[in-house]
């Protein structure tokens, strides 16, 4: 039986996302990657304060919870064969296919916050790999998922009764002391050698990602979050609006921020209150809804090559005003990137490289 509201909560998600990003590439809090805001306090910021708490940890649990439909139809080497493809591929060989031209502008936008290029000097090929490298970006969320995949096999049957599917709504709360738990991992002080493992937070996503498998896969406990969605949501509003309120003007993806009572809470009780809501309210689907079921991931891969170039040369070479800069750079992502989107799906060999898909899907 599919379940249509987990299609549903992921593809909204991934739309959050590349606004996030568009909010992301402008930020005046110092978040790095971005290439800087138009001084002043920055109030269209509140965007990504009001979404990194919760969305790329929603995604993983969403993630594990996928895992475990999937696992009981196929068979552990079919699973990971499927995920290799899926993920591997796309963030390794895709890299070199397509994602060096984002990768290029990432370089560029380094070189102009910082006022050095690493690649200045080197020769052609050299800085190719360093573009493709420079070119993860989004696929770091890709590469944790494969390596949750093989983590996955092991452990997959400790809980072969479904003990976790008779949590009531007050343990499943409870649970957030893991969120929290996870997010003490980081690193503090990180240095540059060590610094992109706050990016992919291994064991914080593992947890939640292992939380999707083993908890929230389960309808009973899926039935329950629906009964509660309003109070929960209601609750996450509430501290939502007191972590923005004490805390906007700081870089919010620092481990210092992150690792706070109040934003574990927050991130926490969304990922429960959206659950709730979705299952609720939005277990079916449609034309639409299946388009985007069927095309998200391919949307998410793709999508940062408009915000890192069009971002890029409308702050270098324009005098645009910053909220034009917005308006086009949010239009170009979420009109642009489904074209290109069904334009390389459409060519076997981007089709493979970058999306990990053997044929088009109808």
């Amino acid at each position: 039986m599919r379940r249509h509201w987990i299609d549903n909560l992921r593809w909204v998600t991934v739309l959050l996302v590349l606004l996030y990003h568009v909010f992301y590439y402008y930020n005046g809090k110092g978040v790095i990657g971005g290439i800087g805001g138009f001084g002043g306090p920055q109030y269209q910021d509140l965007v990504m304060y009001v979404l990194y708490p919760w969305f790329m940890p929603l995604l993983f649990i969403l993630a594990g919870i996928s895992a475990r439909y999937s696992l009981e139809r196929r068979a552990p080497k079919e699973f990971i064969k499927s995920r290799t493809l899926k993920l591997l591929v796309p963030s390794t060989i895709g890299l070199l296919v397509f994602q060096w031209m984002t990768g290029y502008f990432n370089i560029r936008t380094t070189a102009f916050v910082n006022g050095v290029d690493i690649t200045a000097g080197l020769p052609g090929p050299v800085k190719y790999v360093i573009w493709a490298i420079s070119g993860i970006g989004v696929l770091w969320f890709v590469q944790d998922l494969w390596i949750f995949s093989l983590a996955l096999l092991p452990i997959r049957d400790l809980d072969k009764e479904g003990k976790c599917s008779r949590l009531g709504i007050l343990p499943i709360i409870l649970l957030g002391i893991l969120f929290w738990l996870g997010m003490q991992t980081l690193i503090r002080n990180p240095r540059p050698e060590t610094g992109l493992l706050n990016l992919y937070k291994p064991l914080f996503y593992l947890v939640v990602f292992l939380m999707g498998y083993y908890v929230f896969a389960h309808d009973k406990v899926q039935s329950r979050l629906a009964g509660a969605w309003i109070p929960l949501l209601s609750c996450a509003a509430i501290s939502g609006i007191v972590l923005i309120i004490t805390t906007f003007g700081q870089d919010n993806t620092t481990p210092q921020y992150l690792c706070t009572p109040l934003n574990c809470l927050y991130g926490w009780l969304m990922c429960l209150a959206l659950m709730g809501w979705f299952k609720a309210r939005f277990d079916r689907t449609g034309p639409v809804s299946a388009y985007m079921t069927r095309s998200s991931y391919g949307l998410y891969v793709t999508h940062y090559l408009f915000i890192a170039s069009l971002g890029y040369m409308m702050k270098v070479y324009t005098d645009l005003p910053p909220v034009v800069m917005y308006l086009i750079l949010a239009a170009s992502v979420f009109l642009l990137t489904p074209v290109l989107y069904e334009i390389l799906r459409r060519i076997p060999v981007f089709r493979w490289c970058v999306y990990g898909e053997k044929k088009v899907d109808k």
